[in-house]
């Protein structure tokens, strides 16, 4: 029990800065000693000019809550004598300490001294794996009462409560883990170091858990690995009634649907036939259950495992939550194991080896903090659990885990393993496509003798195909690795190293000078090959253009220069091997730091081997007839932004590869909302190399699913063809402007170009309409990954989503937190995008039309996964609007609008389209149609 007395404060302020008038509005403080709250303390204080609106808007503190309030300079000594003696604690201490700090000197009063806890930097560090780290989201996550943000007396308390949580789980990390997170915690930004040395000193004399296991000193949970006890088989529901029953038992409001019931029936007959079959089945039909419930009776009347492959780990953690839930509701055992690739688990041997190094950064200590309290949870060992800083991402790509040769006393601990033996004990194993595809690769495959596989997202099938076998030059990634072993200036390695030459008294000046010249000769070749690729012209001369995407020409991969780095770089490689050759001998006399440091050379050595196969396969082998490699460049950040890629022009030939492994073996179930583009039907089928006798089965929706769907197209928006790229971005920003003050609620718009998407984003903030009351959130200027943006967007009441690509699909808002999606163009992929292009090419080499059989179905698969967007359920309602006229006045436009769900579609003006969303909001929607 911690004995020091805490002050946990939070202010609500005019502004940010007090040098430029903005002042406090409201402080709270909540006293904590001996682990519990014994008073509060909360003053509205007078700020001596009117609120801001969008502070108003956010706190609900107006000007007459604090019209009777005393300014700061009546409450300031009564502030300073509060905090006397405490340790100050707020969620984000930089704001609070530093705005109290100035408040205090403009009082003509002392600075206030003390010691500070950031709740930020503690939950980062002792809740991993929370998605976010705002008050609001912590509190959400951990069930603490905040009843209203950004209002300091509910934020305060708040925040008292999760530092209490936290002090109660400091206490329950072993010792082992206290002691190195003691170590470190030094290098945080606030004095946190004080709860882990008053908890370490509790902890001495205390037996670890025998939760965990130790690796090398390293607390972790202990490996449990599943026990198989098949119970006894399911029939399975061959009619109606069954079907209802199971549902029953799922959910009482669930209901058997004709869609749902029929793919059970698909799924049981392809697995007892072991054939193929594809099934397309829209959204609000029960797809996962549909294909889950006959998948697991298989598996237990085969005792054989099913596997289930889908698009991305994040739609795999999904499915985990949704098989736990189904395990739940039938009262039955359910052994499932989640499978990603190899690298998204951690090395604990490579963990520990850097754990021998005290001279990382700070977003390298405290990802070392979040790690060692994230092993104190773990069951995984998945490195997605933990949500780490971007400088933290560093440090977690280095302990990776990339081989599957590890030493002895690793084996036991390695998550990894631990993985692929209870794959032999799971009836459900999950994966994603490309671990899927990947299984030929493996010396023992993982995905053989089952009783049924089950693609979903199959659209995705052929695309994570050519993405498992893309390579890529990234100009910024290969100087990380580069910059490891070499440049005496500041490369610690390298003097490491030396250090430990010197203490055997070998004299290291000769070949430290080597090595220097090694190094400087590959350098000087490859920052000439990369000029060659900077100054290769693919702008045409048009200065405004300053991203570019160009093939990697004949002519320039025959330029010499890229036989000469290779040549110099292997001599370099040599150098750096022979510069620690001294030492391999002498790994019994080493101490444990100098083992990790002779270890720590040998990996980035092995690292620049791996790139100089790289370089080969990219600049010196002649491409296949089946791939293409281009460049990708922006003129206003190079070199840094040059990358080159490599790729398949298409997956078939992959996916076939896997699948003959399959047949006559297992069935296996192609499905997905969209497996049919208009009349190309077979379109996706055909793309993962499918053959015809693969039947497909397409099912609609429930009846009226969709009444509550408007698609509306904004017939007077300037012609995209006809205008400059300004002028339809201005006319699109008015648009979403006009749409979102009229829904007064959430908006998507989804993009193809990031470049229109920040443009745009741009003027709707010039044009500051939406400012007060709504929140811009933009894929690629606003920080987080696209799960954060989305999660940020559902917790607003007014939002706008700016997205691109990956919003268009794979994204699920309940009703009440989707108001429209707005689609800014067609989504047609560019006919210069270098995949795309080689894809057209080959397509012309059959005579065939490129723009029908590719062009034109891709964007209306895309453009049908948008429209899913918005209606997930029967009882949900919006408006899919579509600015681009090309839709109205181009020939292809109703291969788009066929492709859609039956549902009210009606053209209007832009003036139209905002009565139109206030008559159905006055009218009720659903009986304008």
């Amino acid at each position: 029990m911690s004995t020091s007395k805490y002050a946990v404060v939070d202010l609500e302020t005019t502004g940010h800065s007090p040098s430029k008038g903005d002042r406090i509005i409201q402080i709270a403080i909540v006293f904590i000693e001996n682990n519990q709250i014994i008073d509060t303390y909360m003053r509205y204080v007078h700020p001596q000019r009117s609120i801001p609106p969008f502070i108003h808007q956010l706190t609900s503190i107006g000007d007459e809550d604090v019209a009777d309030a005393a300014p700061f300079e009546e409450i300031a000594e009564e502030v300073a004598d509060l905090l006397a003696g405490c340790i100050f604690v707020a969620h984000n201490t930089d704001f609070d300490v530093s705005f109290l700090q100035k408040e205090f000197i403009r009082c003509g009063m002392s600075q206030w001294y003390g010691k500070t806890i950031d709740t930020v930097e503690l939950a980062k560090i002792m809740y991993p794996t929370l998605p976010s780290y705002r008050l609001q989201d912590i509190a959400e996550s951990l069930e603490i009462p905040l009843q209203q943000a950004h209002r300091a007396d509910d934020d305060a308390e708040a925040t008292a409560w999760f530092l209490l949580k936290a002090l109660e789980k400091i206490e329950t990390l072993p010792k082992e883990t206290l002691s190195r997170m003691h170590e470190r915690s030094f290098a945080m930004k606030s004095e946190i170091s004080t709860l882990f040395y008053e908890a370490l000193k509790r902890s001495r004399g205390h037996e670890t858990s025998s939760d965990y296991a130790l690796f090398r000193g390293i607390p972790y949970v202990k490996s449990q690995l599943q026990t198989m006890a098949w119970p006894q088989p399911i029939e399975f529901p061959a009619d109606d009634m069954a079907k209802e029953q199971v549902m029953q038992k799922i959910n009482p409001s669930y209901h058997i649907r004709e869609g749902q019931a029929q793919l059970m029936d698909l799924t049981w007959q392809s697995f007892v036939e072991k054939k193929q079959v594809a099934v397309e089945i829209p959204t609000g039909a029960g797809k996962t259950i549909g294909y889950l419930v006959p998948a697991l009776i298989r598996a237990f009347e085969t005792k054989q495992p099913v596997v289930i492959s889908t698009y991305t780990n994040h739609l795999v953690d999904t499915l985990a939550e949704e098989v736990a839930r189904l395990e739940k509701a039938l009262h039955v055992t359910i052994p499932t194991t989640v499978i990603k690739g190899m690298s998204n688990y951690i090395s604990l041997g490579k963990f520990e080896e850097l754990m021998h190094f005290n001279d990382e950064v700070y977003d390298d200590s405290i990802t070392i903090m979040q790690l060692l309290v994230w092993l104190t949870e773990t069951t995984t060992g998945d490195l997605d659990e933990v949500n780490v800083s971007g400088g933290g991402q560093l440090f977690v790509d280095r302990i990776r885990k990339r081989s599957m040769r590890v030493k002895k006393d690793e084996r036991i601990a390695d998550f990894y393993t631990h993985t692929l033996k209870n794959c032999q004990q799971s009836m459900v194993l999950l994966t994603n496509h490309s671990m899927l595809l990947n299984d030929k690769q493996r010396y023992d495959p993982l995905f053989h003798s089952i009783s049924g596989l089950v693609v979903d997202e199959a659209h995705q099938m052929n695309q994570a195909a050519i993405r498992t076998h893309q390579q890529v030059f990234s100009y910024t990634n290969w100087k990380y690795v580069m910059s490891q072993l070499n440049g005496l200036s500041n490369c610690q390695l390298l003097f490491d190293i030396q250090d430990v030459l010197v203490r055997f008294h070998f004299n290291h000046k000769t070949s430290t000078e080597r090595l220097q010249h090694a190094f400087d000769e590959f350098m000087l070749a490859f920052d000439e090959s990369m000029l060659v690729l900077i100054n290769s012209n693919s702008t045409n001369g048009d200065k405004q253009v300053t991203k570019s995407i160009q093939p990697l020409s004949k002519r320039l991969r025959t330029n010499e220069i890229f036989t000469k780095v290779l040549r110099k770089m292997n001599e370099y490689i040599s150098a750096s091997e022979k510069y620690a050759a001294p030492l391999k001998n002498l790994s019994s006399e080493l101490t444990v730091h100098e083992l990790a440091v002779l270890n720590e050379w040998s990996y980035w050595v092995n690292e620049m081997k791996v790139k100089a196969g790289e370089w080969v396969e990219l600049f010196l082998e002649k491409p296949k007839m089946s791939s293409t490699v281009w460049m990708e460049k922006d003129s206003r950040s190079l070199p840094g932004s040059l990358q080159i890629k490599k790729s398949p022009v298409n997956g078939s030939e992959v996916i076939r590869d896997f699948i003959d492994t399959l047949e006559g073996e297992a069935g296996i179930v192609w499905t997905s909302g969209t497996l049919t583009a208009g009349q190309q039907d077979r379109f996706v089928l055909d793309q993962a190399g499918l053959p015809p006798s693969v039947p497909l089965y397409t099912f609609k929706a429930p009846a009226n699913f969709y009444e509550g769907a408007h698609t509306l197209i904004v017939e007077d928006m300037p012609d995209i063809q006809q205008v400059s790229n300004d002028e339809y971005i201005e006319a699109v920003a008015d648009a979403l402007i006009q749409t979102a003050v009229a829904i007064e609620g959430r908006v998507f718009a989804l993009f193809l170009s990031h470049d229109m998407l920040k443009k745009t984003h741009q003027a709707v903030i010039d044009s500051e309409s939406l400012q007060e009351d709504y929140v811009l959130i933009a894929q690629g200027v606003s920080s987080g990954s696209r799960h954060k943006l989305l999660k940020t967007f559902k917790q607003q009441e007014k939002a706008v989503l700016f997205g691109t690509t990956s919003f268009w699909e794979g994204v699920d808002v309940p009703s009440e937190q989707l108001s429209a999606v707005v689609v800014v163009r067609l989504p047609f992929t560019s006919p210069d995008e270098p995949l795309f292009k080689a894809r057209s090419e080959a397509l012309v080499a059959e005579r065939k039309n490129a723009f029908m059989h590719l062009g034109l179905p891709e964007a209306i698969l895309r453009f049908r996964q948008g429209f899913g967007r918005l209606i997930r359920s029967s009882d949900q309602q919006g408006f899919f609007i579509i600015l681009d006229r090309r839709i109205d006045t181009k020939s292809y436009g109703k291969s788009f609008l066929e492709a859609l769900p039956k549902s009210f579609v009606k053209k209007v003006s832009l003036e139209g389209l905002v009565n139109e969303i206030e008559n159905c909001y006055n009218d009720g929607c659903t009986k304008r149609k």
